[in-house]
């Protein structure tokens, strides 16, 4: 299994340690390192800023919303990377939610499915340069002929030729149609909040989406990328304790009360009470107490945190279960050092 450094997002400020910790991952043989979106920094932007620093370690999206560029954006951006890192590039991708995507990108939001299809298969043209690009499904027509055009629009080829016409393209997904899918037309899955213990559930899923007609990979090719934070302590009480915020934000903050697709994840993971229960107290203002609420057990699950011993185990446990890559959300470069001597 390999190591991926998940950066994420930037909140109210830039992090002022990513220099070094993009450093201390290349240099300690980390796989790759991933940026993401939410609505505020960019996902692409980092990881060229950062990423001319390095050689040789990956650079990935985890994730770019959809919906905040065209299919042919996307591929713009990921084709120059590609050729800015000499052929690093990993483009993970995803819907985002009904909040976001309506209320930020002023987009809608139905049919996430069949926009992802179209998406992807644009984008794939625009890295193929085999023929102009066109499509005729309804989310992203090209050329547009659509009301307010001029009806002038006319098939184009990328002037620039990729580095790679198969730049990996991985997809964030969470339900079981939604994984199924990625299965089927994707080069890897990003999920969140993946555990050995929910693995099973994910299982038939996945299966479905490599039995269908045309689909890319097997399971043994496939790339199953989980972000996790792992962290060798003593005192793992503490450590999840300060985890439990960051869970009652995404089970009880992140989306609409009726459309929350991570709520979803922790209800089919058999903690539908406590979902439900944490969503009420969250979008009451009372953060304090949703986050109280959320269990020990569930924390511990869903991430790698004790002494030496049982973070090597738990990893074992995690690739046993499919992971191929381990996300992790190191704060320093001794973490990532430490981790990466004891996983050697």
């Amino acid at each position: 299994m390999k190591l991926g450094l998940q950066l994420g997002y930037w909140g109210a400020q830039p992090p002022t340690n990513t220099s070094d910790l993009v450093a201390a991952a290349e240099a300690a043989g980390f796989d790759a390192v991933f940026t993401a979106e939410a609505w505020g920094s960019d996902a692409f932007t980092p990881l060229a800023w950062w990423g001319r620093e390095t050689t040789r370690i990956k650079l990935g999206t985890s994730i770019v919303q959809m919906s905040g560029r065209s299919p042919t954006s996307i591929a713009m951006h990921a084709l120059t990377l590609d050729h800015l890192s000499s052929g690093r590039m990993i483009l993970g991708m995803g819907v985002s939610g009904p909040q976001v995507v309506e209320g930020w990108y002023g987009q809608p939001f139905g049919k996430p499915l069949a926009r992802t299809r179209e998406v992807v298969d644009i984008i794939r043209q625009v890295l193929a340069r085999e023929a102009p690009v066109t499509n005729d499904g309804p989310h992203y027509p090209l050329p547009y002929n659509g009301p307010g055009g001029v009806g002038l629009g006319k098939p184009l080829k990328s002037i620039v030729h990729p580095l790679r016409s198969d730049i990996p393209i991985w997809l964030g997904a969470e339900g079981p149609k939604n994984v199924a899918q990625t299965a089927e037309i994707a080069d890897g899955w990003l999920p969140i909040f993946f555990s050995p213990g929910a693995a099973s559930m994910y299982q038939p899923w996945l299966d479905e989406g490599f039995a269908r007609p045309g689909a890319r990979h097997t399971r043994e090719t496939f790339e199953i990328a989980a972000t996790c934070h792992l962290q060798i302590t003593d005192d793992a009480e503490s450590v999840i304790n300060g985890m439990k915020p960051f869970v009652a934000l995404y089970m009880g903050g992140m989306g609409a009360k009726d459309q929350n697709f991570h709520k979803q994840v922790f209800e089919r993971m058999g903690y539908a009470d406590v979902a439900n229960e944490v969503q009420e107290l969250y979008l009451a203002g009372r953060k304090d107490e949703a986050t109280a609420r959320v269990p020990d057990k569930l924390v511990d699950e869903l991430h790698i945190i004790g002494d030496r011993a049982k973070v090597r185990d738990r990893v074992q446990e995690w690739e046993a279960n499919g992971v191929s890559t381990l996300l992790l959300s190191s704060r320093s470069p001794e973490e990532i050092n430490e981790v990466a001597e004891l996983l050697a």
